[in-house]
């Protein structure tokens, strides 16, 4: 139930923040709004307030929505009205219009994200925890136990604060994905403070997944390998594995942190025989033999155990806020960066750089949703804002259904002096249709195949 308010409150906010976009200007512009629908489909509510001239509707599928202006395509308008209609507006008032839909997805996702600076929320200490072996922050001499202070990317001259884990984790996906390298200033127990340079760009990364994460070494905070919740039908219950326990050892090599463990579990392999893990639970040390399961994932053998790690120590978190101008400019600082990374993202799928996989459909939407709601106020205010922020630059591709494919049609009319013909662009909205439902068959398909993964 949780996950199914979580969803429609997530669509019918950024939706109706969008289309209020469009809407907004309309009205500026003069041009006469005939309807606002949140939702497609049959409408199921209805208001119309005497006097207004636009009908307000709730739709049946919560699916996107739309705006109905007047003279939207040339035909039948009211002489007395025609000055009002949009077809009637010059060319800078209808790029407006078009463009202020995704314009207020951005500008929502820059007040929520800070917002979210302004409330404030626990986050991991930048602590590593052991690097993958062999990976770049092994090899750049990066240990369990370092403290990240602040980074510098790329070419930059000025460090950047990393207050968080969270903080280290994207500025290091947003480096590996721009091709820069990262000089890392990190703080060590009983040492001097040190400078570790990760060589980024030579790995040439084009896309962010688990494996890419593994390349680079940095995966998780400094966390004991203690167990969380361990799922029923898993080999972590099938071997009598409990939530609490704490792992000293597997088949007798001692444990240290929670990357480490997962190491040794993923690479397990089917022809294996069962480990042998040494755990405290309750101050006794107890024996189990535990055989992780092997599955693919993402094309590459790997051993699961169904349970989830990581417990708390010394290292584990901090209060992160900012003040109220700090907020608002590391809130816009996200939204840009963000949402250049998103357009790399995609030029990238589209010639075959990037996985594909990547696309998110409803089911994976309505999941995380639930999955933020489920956290607290704060988790489901960042997800919005990252909703938000992806829908407002999804609008802005140049596909013929899209607010990008009005604005293509815009940039004809400015370039030849005449506007798409209807013969056109009756074709252009045919093929724009048809590659819309192409990525929201494969968005679904990646959604299914998640779910039953």
């Amino acid at each position: 139930m949780l996950t199914f308010l979580a969803f429609i409150v997530t669509i019918g906010v950024l939706v109706t923040v969008h289309e209020w976009g469009h809407y907004r200007m309309a009205k500026a512009c003069g041009v006469k709004v005939l309807r606002f629908s949140v939702g497609m489909g049959k409408p199921i509510f209805r208001w119309h307030r005497p006097g207004n001239e636009t009908e307000f509707v709730i739709a049946a599928l919560p699916l996107g929505g739309y705006v109905q202006m007047l003279g939207e395509q040339e035909g039948d308008v009211p002489p007395e009205q025609a000055e009002r209609a949009l077809s009637r507006q010059s060319l800078a008032k209808r790029v407006a219009i078009v463009l202020a839909g995704p314009l207020a997805n951005l500008v929502l996702a820059v007040l929520l994200f800070s917002a979210v600076n302004w409330w404030g929320m626990q986050a991991p200490l930048p602590v590593v925890a052991t690097p993958e072996a062999g990976s770049v922050a092994a090899q750049a001499g990066l240990a369990q136990g370092d403290k990240v202070l602040q980074a510098r990317v790329g070419d930059a001259a000025q460090w950047e604060a990393v207050p968080s884990f969270d903080a280290l984790n994207w500025l290091i996906s947003r480096a590996a994905l721009n091709h820069q390298d990262v000089v890392l200033q990190v703080q060590r127990e009983a040492q001097p403070d040190a400078s570790i340079t990760l060589r980024l760009a030579a790995l040439n990364i084009k896309d962010w997944n688990d494996q890419t994460r593994r390349q680079v070494g940095i995966v998780a905070p400094l966390a004991q390998p203690q167990v969380g919740e361990v799922l029923a039908d898993g080999a972590a219950a099938a071997a009598g594995l409990q939530a609490g326990d704490l792992v000293e050892s597997v088949n007798g090599v001692a444990v240290r942190d929670v990357p480490q463990l997962m190491a040794m579990i993923q690479g397990a392999k089917a022809t294996d025989a069962a480990q042998i893990w040494q755990v405290v639970r309750a101050d006794q040390r107890v024996q189990l033999e535990l055989a992780p399961r092997v599955h693919e994932v993402d094309g590459v053998l790997r051993g699961a155990i169904g349970a989830r790690l990581g417990g708390s120590d010394r290292y584990a978190s901090t209060w992160v806020r900012y003040g109220a101008w700090d907020g608002l400019v590391q809130g816009a600082k996200r939204t840009w960066e963000m949402a250049g990374l998103t357009l790399k993202m995609l030029g990238r799928m589209l010639v075959g750089d990037a996985s594909l996989k990547n696309l998110s459909g409803p089911l994976s939407i309505a999941q995380y949703a639930g999955q933020s709601a489920s956290i607290g106020v704060v988790e489901f205010l960042h997800f919005l804002a990252v909703v938000s922020l992806s829908l407002g630059v999804l609008n802005l591709l140049p596909l013929p259904v899209l607010d990008g494919g009005h604005l293509m049609y815009y940039l004809w009319e400015a370039v030849t002096g005449r506007p798409v013909s209807p013969l056109w662009m009756q074709r252009l909205q045919a093929l724009g249709i048809a590659a819309l439902l192409m990525l929201m068959a494969l968005a679904l398909t990646n959604d299914l195949t998640r779910l039953f993964a």
